[in-house]
């Protein structure tokens, strides 16, 4: 499924429980240079997942064990090293709680990008998924979040477990800034009291039917 291939890093574990979180972070500097994370949490659903985790197969998939999961995340870190303007990259899966996160620096936000299609390049994510998600423009103080097409058709297509665990998933994006925020073109993101922090948060269904749109333009003061 592309959708969750993207989100979470081809981590086959999410698609055998029923509730899991996607946290997408970025922190960005004035001279459009971060961090970014993105954090798979799954602890809700630990106690089944343990149980699980001792199977072979459930419901025809493979059970992956912890070292699958991360070679998984070791793949696709040695693939974001080898990417310019990416640095620093890590990755942790909390085994006992079933948290993973991977995160890197970068030197503009646009190595993101980059970052996702080499990752599509090598096959670690599936080739619908968009690459072009951040552009900064430094002298024009202007963070854009790309529209995203709709994966709906991809939805319909799922058999009942996937999709239930499509509808119990939640996604989470937190964009952290030097500078203060001046305006915005989207409502749905919600801007912080100091004015230097936006969020945006909802079901993977509300993306997926587009109910909720991550495109945003972001003046900074």
């Amino acid at each position: 499924m592309k959708v969750i291939k993207y989100l979470a890093l081809l981590i086959v574990f999410l698609m055998l429980t029923s509730c899991f979180d996607i946290i997408e972070k970025v922190s960005l500097k004035s001279d459009g240079r971060g961090e970014y994370a993105v954090i798979l949490n799954a602890s809700k659903s630990k106690t089944r997942l343990q149980s699980i985790s001792k199977m072979e197969t459930v419901n025809g998939k493979k059970v992956p064990k912890k070292a699958e999961i991360d070679k998984k995340l070791n793949d696709a870190a040695a693939i974001l090293k080898t990417v310019p303007g990416i640095s620093n990259v890590k990755t942790s899966f909390d085994a006992e709680n079933y948290i993973i996160k991977l995160s890197c620096n970068f030197s503009k936000i646009e190595n993101i990008n980059a970052g996702l299609q080499q990752l599509k390049a090598k096959n670690v994510i599936g080739k619908m998924v968009p690459t072009q998600l951040y552009s900064y423009d430094v002298a024009a103080k202007v963070l854009i979040r790309n529209k995203l097409g709709t994966f709906k058709n991809e939805y319909e297509k799922l058999d009942k477990t996937e999709k239930d665990v499509i509808a119990n998933a939640t996604y989470t994006s937190i964009i952290q800034l030097e500078r203060m925020i001046k305006s915005q073109s989207s409502n749905a993101y919600a801007i912080s009291p100091n004015k230097k922090a936006l969020k945006l948060d909802g079901t993977i269904l509300d993306f997926v039917n587009q109910k909720k749109q991550v495109q945003n333009t972001v003046q900074l003061q």
